[in-house]
């Protein structure tokens, strides 16, 4: 994937004030507008731009672009920097139907699956219920476990008086309740967009991803765990200390356990009505030949030992 520099495609400076970016609109689209340009490549320029002004000009999508920082060059091979979009609170719902696929895979890759796009205005006139905002946050996995309160911080993108996007951050005391799993909501009812003369309040509906454990994964409910184990243990059998989220058991491993086997804990993954189960992937760690004894340990099962792990492949000694 192509990084796009859209304050290239417009001719703007990155501190360009918004009316700055709806006069380079204008100007470029009469200018690449594939019904009256005669400029080379014009349909593919006027849909580039109209890809580019979508961002700019919508105060979330910019300074959500403007984080993924300013030392990239158009062209380049891009990946999103991890959790780039954790805590940015933003208002509405996705891109409108009609627009889906219309845009670069970089701009999907944003804001296609986030909900960014154009705000529902909702009700107008007096009283009118102030919009709901969305964002997303990371916890970790055993906040799930547990449930916990956790103090997030949200930036939250205005325009101020010269036209420029600036950031605003509020820090705000969340519930995460128990069993909370990756791609589920929290809604925190008023605290999104405040009402029109006195109306209701919007609210915010928070996002949950997990950040990444240095021992386990999440897929569904489901919690999975590598386990490292001595060859001697994977073949004859052993019972060894095996950590899990809420703390070590006591892991059985079968004789002639293989690489990859998987045991089953019931019940011990992520904590709801029907729980998750806790999966224990075995892996055969090797001790290092770094020692006279250990080779000669080596060479004693080389010699004793008829072993050809290829053979499968049909792959003779």
């Amino acid at each position: 994937m192509q990084y796009k520099d859209y304050y290239k495609v417009m001719g703007l400076s990155r501190d360009a004030g918004q009316d700055d970016i709806k006069r380079a609109y204008r100007k470029l689209a009469r200018k690449y507008h594939p019904d009256v340009s005669k400029e080379v490549d014009a349909e593919a320029k006027f849909k580039e731009l109209g890809e580019a002004y979508e961002v700019l000009k919508d105060p979330e999508k910019r300074a959500a672009y403007d984080r993924l920082g300013a030392n990239w060059k158009a062209g380049e091979d891009f990946r999103p920097p991890p959790n780039w979009d954790e805590g940015f609170e933003f208002r509405g719902g996705g891109v409108a139907g009609d627009q889906a696929g219309a845009y670069s895979d970089f701009f999907e890759q944003l804001f296609g699956r986030m909900g960014f796009g154009q705000a529902s205005r909702g009700q107008q006139g007096f009283h009118a219920r102030g919009q709901d905002s969305h964002a997303k946050i990371h916890i970790e996995l055993e906040d799930s476990f547990r449930g916990a309160v956790r103090n997030i911080s949200l930036s939250v993108p205005e325009i101020n008086a010269q036209g420029q996007v600036q950031v605003k951050h509020r820090s705000l005391n969340v519930k995460i309740p128990k069993g909370i799993k990756p791609g589920q909501h929290i809604k925190l009812a008023g605290q999104g967009d405040p009402g029109l003369r006195g109306g209701q309040a919007g609210d915010l509906f928070l996002e949950i991803a997990f950040n990444n454990h240095p021992l386990y994964r999440v897929l569904d409910a489901d919690v999975y765990l590598d386990l490292p184990v001595a060859p001697w243990e994977a073949a004859l059998g052993a019972t060894v200390k095996a950590p899990t989220p809420e703390g070590y058991v006591d892991l059985k491993i079968p004789p002639n356990s293989r690489a990859g086997s998987k045991l089953r804990l019931k019940g011990r993954g992520l904590p709801a009505p029907t729980p998750g189960d806790f999966f224990v992937v075995l892996q055969i760690a090797l001790p290092p030949a770094n020692t006279d004894k250990s080779r000669a340990v080596y060479q004693r099962m080389q010699q004793e030992l008829d072993f050809n792990p290829r053979q499968f492949l049909g792959v003779q000694r």
